[in-house]
């Protein structure tokens, strides 16, 4: 490479994870593959002054990854060894690290009880705070997260951590408003959500947001006003034990959202419902409007309310209330 070529480095083996950057990485690989080289070959093959080829190659040299003879050439070290070696230290600079993580939990929490009035009932406002308790409560969840969903949001639609806590075996229910669904792609990503493994269900509609972790933690919203979210965190037992109760009554009176929704699903004798047809009723039952549950499905209003009034026939019923009552006592939902 000439003096006047502009450097590119494409880091491509991790090594920043143990703090070597992508100028020093290009480097160890060019002493690894020449077997032994000198400050003035590397300071030609990268286009850099005979000081900084220097301070790479010395940099390389502290932390154990080459060497440096007698006659002032740098050569490597074994790379099993001197890279195991790297890594042992990282790690254990880790763990360092982590073992700090109670003392800085107690800072944070003294000043939370400082700002929101003590440890086991806090008030959070902001997008970010909310988001981040949130954010908090979900991931600290080891066997049950309880959620009730429903505009507005704080967070981006699509969750990339609910994956890796249903993941972890934890039990994960949603009750989700019928308001929830006029955001465009709402159904899908719900039904994407049970598809990874969440147990949820429709109401027309919810009297609060909130989300509860283990029966030992709960955020509820105590604001709807999306220009300034805020929320109540709460750790005391009586209060989760209440929320806990407010969220089974709403689950119990909501309606399944289907698990396959691409398939036919059987129910006793006869043709069951197909996947579509229990989702038709489930957004009945949730109260959705007839352009939302069209849009959400894929289909046109006036083709939704063709297959309801098949759906109703079916049913022997005259209206959504009764089909729904028929959908139950067949068991379909």
């Amino acid at each position: 490479m000439s003096a006047s070529a502009e450097p590119a480095y494409e880091p491509s083996g991790g090594f920043d994870v143990v703090g070597v950057d992508a100028e020093h990485e290009a480097v160890y690989r060019a002493v690894v593959t020449s077997g032994a080289t000198s400050v003035a070959e590397i300071a030609a093959s990268f286009g850099q002054s005979a000081e900084r080829a220097r301070a790479l190659l010395e940099s390389l040299r502290e932390r154990g990854l080459i060497a440096r003879g007698g006659d002032g050439d740098y050569f490597a070290v074994d790379p099993r060894v001197a890279m195991r070696a790297l890594t042992e230290r990282t790690a254990a600079r880790l763990d360092i690290l982590r073992s700090t993580i109670p003392d800085f939990a107690e800072m944070y929490d003294t000043a939370q009880r400082a700002t929101g009035g003590g440890a086991s009932l806090r008030f959070v406002s902001g997008g970010a705070a909310v988001g981040a308790w949130y954010s908090r409560i979900e991931q600290a969840t080891t066997s049950e997260f309880l959620a009730f969903d429903r505009p507005p949001y704080v967070l981006a639609p699509v969750n990339p951590v609910q994956p890796l806590v249903i993941a972890r075996g934890v039990e994960w229910r949603a009750v989700y408003a019928a308001s929830a669904l006029e955001r465009e792609g709402a159904w899908d990503e719900i039904v994407r959500s049970v598809g990874l493994g969440e147990q949820a269900r429709i109401a027309p509609d919810l009297p609060v947001k909130m989300a509860i972790s283990d029966r030992r933690i709960a955020i509820v919203a105590s604001s709807l006003d999306p220009a300034r979210p805020e929320a109540l965190v709460a750790e005391a037992p009586p209060i989760v034990a209440l929320l806990v109760e407010l969220f089974e009554s709403h689950w119990e009176r909501a309606a399944d959202v289907p698990a396959q929704p691409d398939d036919a699903v059987a129910f006793g004798r006869g043709r069951g419902p197909t996947a579509q047809e229990l989702a038709i009723l489930a957004l009945f039952a949730a109260g959705a409007k007839d352009a939302v549950i069209a849009r959400e499905l894929g289909m046109s209003v006036r083709t939704l309310r063709r297959r309801s009034a098949l759906l109703l026939r079916r049913l022997g019923a005259a209206n959504r209330f009764q089909a729904g009552a028929q959908a139950v006592r067949r068991g379909w939902i």
